[in-house]
C-alpha cells in the first residue's frame, strides 16, 4: 500500500511538471493518467476506461453545454452587446466611476447570456478599455474592472461551472442555478461598492463623462435605446433560467428554447445572417470539443489516481488537521485558490473536487453551499498570474500603452474582493441557500 500511494503522490507531481513544461492539460492528464496506471496495475485497470468513455459521451446532462453555448455566442456575435454597452456607459458616466459601474453590470447582463469569459474580456477590452483610457481613466484600474467584470459569467448562472459540478456533486442543475443567484450578486456588488468608494476617495483615477458628451444625447433618447438593446436579452435570460428554477423545464430544455430565442434575438435586431450562423457554430464546435476532450482525459488520471489510493492520502491529510471540518473548508478553498494560478478551472473541478468531498460531505457539510464555494473560489482562477485566462484574452486586444503590469496591478483589488466576498458567503450559507429553500428545491 505504501508504494502504491508513493506513485499517487509521483503521479500528481508528474501531472504539475508537464504543465509547467507546457503540455496542454488534456495530454499531462492522459499521459500521467495511463503511465502511472500502467506502472501500479499494468494494464488491467483500464478495462473500465471505455465504460468510463462512454458515459462522458453519451451523459444527457452535457446536451445543455453546447446549446447553452451556442446561445451565448450567438448573441455575442450579433454585436447586441456592443450598442448594450454604450448606452449603460452613458447612463452610469455621469458620477465618478459611473462608466465601470456601468462595464460592472454590463458583465453581469452578458454572464447571464453569454456566460464565455473570453467573449466578454475581448469585446469589453474592444470597445471600453481605449475609451476609458481617453476619458482620463487609470490604465491600472480600467484593466481590473474589465477583467473582473468579464468573469462574472462564470458564476452567474447558466455557468458551465454549475453544469460540471451538479455532475460531479450529483447535484440538480436548476438547485445550483438558484443557489448561485445570490453570491453571483453579492459579488458584482462588493465590485461596484469598490468602485463607487475609489471614484469618492481618488476621483482623478476615475472622472465622470463630460457635459459636452452628455448634452450630445437626450435622456429620452438613452432610455429609449436601453429599452432596445436591453430587453430582449433580459427576457431571453428570464425565460430560460425562469423555466429552470421554476421547475417549468429541464436544463437541457431551456437551454434548447434559450439557443432557438438567441436566434429570434438576432433577427429581430437584424444581426442574424448565415455568415454570423456558420461563425457561431463553428465556435460552439470547438469550445464544445475542447471541453469534451479535457472532461475524457480526467476520466484516465481520476481512474488511476483513485485505483493507486489517492483518496486515502487526502483522508489522511484531513484527518492531520486541527479545527475540524472549518479548517478541512478552508483548506480545500487554499488549494483551488493555489491551484488556479497553474490549472484552469475545468482540471480543478474534476480533480480536486472529487477529493474532497468523501470526506467534507460525510461530516454534514451542505452540499449547495459547498458547491457555491468551490464556484466562487475558481472565478478567482481567471484573473490570477501567470496563467490567469481573463488578462491574456484583455492583453491580446489592449492598446499598445497598456503594459503587462498595468493588468497584474488592476486585478489584485479585485482578487482580494473576491476573498472577501468568499468569506461572506462563508459566514453567511444563507446566501446561497435562501433562493433553492424558497422554491422549494
Amino acid at each position: 500500500m505504501p508504494e502504491v500511494q508513493t506513485l499517487a503522490i509521483l503521479m500528481l507531481v508528474g501531472f504539475f511538471g508537464l504543465l509547467m513544461l507546457g503540455v496542454p492539460v488534456a495530454i499531462s492528464l492522459a499521459t500521467t493518467g495511463f503511465l502511472f496506471g500502467v506502472m501500479g496495475f499494468g494494464t488491467s485497470l483500464f478495462n473500465l476506461v471505455p465504460a468510463r468513455l462512454f458515459g462522458v459521451a453519451t451523459g444527457y446532462q452535457w446536451l445543455a453545454i453546447p446549446l447553452f453555448i451556442f446561445m451565448g455566442v450567438m448573441l455575442e456575435k450579433s454585436r447586441l452587446a456592443d450598442d448594450l454597452l454604450d448606452v449603460m456607459g452613458h447612463i452610469a458616466g455621469r458620477v465618478r466611476g459611473g462608466m465601470a459601474v456601468g462595464i460592472v453590470l454590463f458583465g453581469v447582463l452578458m454572464g447571464a447570456t453569454t456566460g464565455i469569459v473570453g467573449a466578454t474580456v475581448i469585446t469589453l477590452g474592444l470597445l471600453t478599455l481605449p475609451t476609458l483610457i481617453r476619458r482620463g481613466y487609470d490604465k491600472s484600474v480600467s484593466c481590473g474592472v474589465i477583467c473582473a467584470s468579464g468573469t462574472l459569467g462564470q458564476i452567474i448562472p447558466p455557468s458551465l461551472i454549475l453544469i460540471l459540478l451538479a455532475d460531479i456533486m450529483q447535484l440538480s442543475v436548476g438547485t445550483l442555478f438558484a443557489a448561485a443567484v445570490g453570491p453571483g450578486m453579492l459579488l458584482a456588488a462588493v465590485y461596484i461598492i469598490y468602485i463607487l468608494v475609489l471614484g469618492w476617495r481618488k476621483p482623478h483615477l476615475m472622472p465622470p463623462i463630460s457635459q459636452d458628451e452628455l448634452d450630445s444625447v437626450t435622456r429620452r433618447q438613452l432610455w429609449v435605446r436601453f429599452f432596445k438593446v436591453a430587453v430582449p436579452p433580459v427576457m431571453l435570460v428570464v425565460a430560460v433560467l425562469g423555466s429552470i428554477i421554476a421547475g417549468i423545464a429541464a436544463p437541457t430544455e431551456a437551454a434548447s428554447m434559450g439557443a432557438l430565442g438567441s436566434i429570434v434575438v438576432a433577427a429581430v435586431s437584424r444581426r442574424f445572417t448565415w455568415t454570423v450562423l456558420r461563425d457561431v457554430v463553428r465556435d460552439t464546435t470547438k469550445i464544445t470539443a475542447m471541453m469534451m476532450f479535457i472532461l475524457m482525459c480526467a476520466q484516465v488520471f481520476a481512474l488511476t489516481f483513485r485505483g493507486l489510493h489517492g483518496e486515502d492520502l487526502i483522508v489522511k491529510m484531513f484527518n492531520m488537521l486541527p479545527g475540524g471540518v472549518n479548517t478541512g473548508i478552508w483548506f480545500m478553498m487554499l488549494l483551488i485558490f493555489v491551484l488556479g494560478f497553474f490549472v484552469e478551472w475545468i482540471e480543478i473541478s474534476y480533480i480536486a473536487v472529487p477529493l474532497f468531498l468523501p470526506i467534507l460531505l460525510p461530516l454534514g457539510v451542505d452540499p449547495i453551499w459547498l458547491a457555491m464555494l468551490i464556484t466562487l473560489n475558481l472565478q478567482s482562477s481567471f484573473l490570477t498570474p501567470p496563467f490567469g485566462w481573463a488578462l491574456f484574452y484583455l492583453k491580446g486586444v489592449a492598446p499598445p500603452e497598456v503594459t503587462t503590469s498595468d493588468l497584474y496591478r488592476g486585478v489584485v483589488p479585485f482578487i482580494a474582493m473576491q476573498l472577501v466576498a468568499l468569506v461572506l458567503l462563508f459566514l453567511y450559507p444563507s446566501i446561497a441557500t435562501w433562493l433553492p429553500k424558497y422554491i422549494g428545491w
